[in-house]
């Protein structure tokens, strides 16, 4: 009896078999490292559990607990102003130091291995060096800041006002240069032919950066922003080395939030909705990224 041609056309091609089996691994780690803890975590949100005994099920009162909770809309104020900050900075710097080191001139390759350089190092030992160079007693550069006048006197990590900022600048030169390589990719596909047009137009280097340069990298944009932005809503080992989510929890984002609730007061069922609520902000954030850079994407 011959198969029907809808039959036929369900069968897997050996190609996708293949394909499948190859992912296979891939998709059992990412399914027990990532999907499954998801999932554990929703469903601890809607209980009270502490580690010590079986979760006992309470429905939204940890979420309607977030509502009321002035630390929780602390942490949710300083996760966007860090997040926000962080990534337009970032794109911002990345695409300028990208235009620069895409140009021919002395020593190209050094600059771009010393702009790449800290990415690369961990997040802990350049936070703790960062620690150390902030400190207003023994840091270098607070001390040469105070000399000109610029820098408060208990130190830029120990006033509130000034915290979050010193951790935003840290976070931006740390991240930088995989930013920066990212950029430079985009600029060394843009056809030639379209600046030498444009110059033969007359067309100055502000009037073809954003005539040519800056709309062609509309895709390279959205990409940087989103990588960013999804690293800067995470953001926790940076805090927790420089700041500890002080002072009087000034540098305090959700994340730190989490780590304390969870496993320092052992609330798992409330850190939980805490982490779920991060995911949110995280997916709103980024979708209304995509959204808006996806109208500005241009092909060629």
């Amino acid at each position: 009896m011959r198969s029907s041609p809808v039959a036929g056309r369900r069968r897997m091609s050996p190609q996708a078999r293949a394909a499948w089996l190859f992912l296979a691994p891939s998709l059992a780690v990412l399914g027990a490292f990532s999907l499954y803890p998801m999932l554990r975590a929703g469903y601890l949100s809607f209980t009270s559990y502490n580690l010590l005994g079986s979760p006992d099920w309470v429905g939204l009162r940890n979420y309607r607990q977030l509502l009321h909770d002035p630390d929780a809309g602390r942490a949710l104020l300083n996760t966007l102003y860090y997040s926000v900050v962080t990534t337009v900075l970032s794109v911002l710097l990345a695409l300028f130091v990208a235009v620069i080191l895409n140009r021919k001139f002395a020593m190209q390759a050094f600059a771009r291995t010393a702009i790449f350089l800290p990415f690369i190092v961990s997040t802990g030992i350049i936070s703790l060096a960062w620690t150390y160079l902030l400190n207003p007693q023994v840091g270098l550069l607070t001390q040469w800041l105070a000399h000109l006048g610029l820098a408060p006197a208990q130190g830029f990590l120990q006033t509130p006002g000034w915290a979050m900022p010193a951790v935003i600048a840290v976070g931006v030169w740390k991240n930088l240069g995989f930013y920066v390589v990212m950029y430079l990719a985009g600029l060394q596909s843009v056809p030639r032919e379209l600046y030498e047009a444009a110059e033969t137009d007359g067309a100055g280097p502000i009037r073809r950066f954003f005539r040519i340069t800056w709309p062609l990298l509309a895709n390279q944009t959205m990409l940087v922003a989103i990588i960013a932005t999804i690293n800067n809503v995470q953001v926790f080992d940076q805090i927790y080395v420089m700041t500890n989510g002080g002072p009087i929890h000034s540098t305090e984002t959700l994340v730190m939030l989490l780590y304390h609730d969870g496993f320092t007061q052992l609330q798992f069922g409330y850190a939980s909705a805490l982490s779920w609520v991060l995911m949110a902000v995280m997916f709103v954030l980024t979708l209304g990224q995509f959204f808006y850079f996806r109208r500005r994407a241009v092909s060629y």
